[in-house]
């Protein structure tokens, strides 16, 4: 019986460390203060990270807004430069039958445009 009662009381020892948990559980609230404040810590530091979300998901949206106009007026600016490029084409090819009027006349406007030109690639390249 003696072994029985040597086993049982292996058996119970695991009993007491528990009830020895429990007694530190009793401590916790004793250091309680310092787990609260870690857990307020954290609920700060999470609060600062949603604000600071908010901020960068409102930025975001802004620049998408922006880059969605940009978009548009790159189209824009593209569509007015073929057009030019188109114009000085037209311009060459008749430029052979002006007379020196005309030619200085064109020459004038043909400047216009390339700076024009020259000012929506520089808009393009930003």
């Amino acid at each position: 019986m003696s072994e029985t009662n040597h086993k049982d009381g292996n058996n119970e020892q695991p009993s007491p460390p528990a009830e020895g948990k429990e007694g530190s559980l009793a401590a916790v609230p004793a250091n309680g203060g310092g787990v609260e404040l870690q857990l307020r810590r954290i609920q700060d530091k999470l609060q600062q990270l949603l604000k600071q979300r908010d901020g960068l998901l409102k930025e975001n949206g802004k620049l998408k807004e922006v880059a969605g106009q940009l978009r548009q007026e790159q189209a824009r600016h593209a569509a007015r430069l073929e057009q030019l490029q188109q114009q000085v084409e037209i311009l060459k090819a008749t430029k052979a039958a002006m007379g020196e009027g005309e030619k200085r006349s064109l020459e004038k406007r043909l400047g216009q445009y390339i700076r024009e030109i020259d000012r929506c690639i520089a808009l393009l390249g930003e």
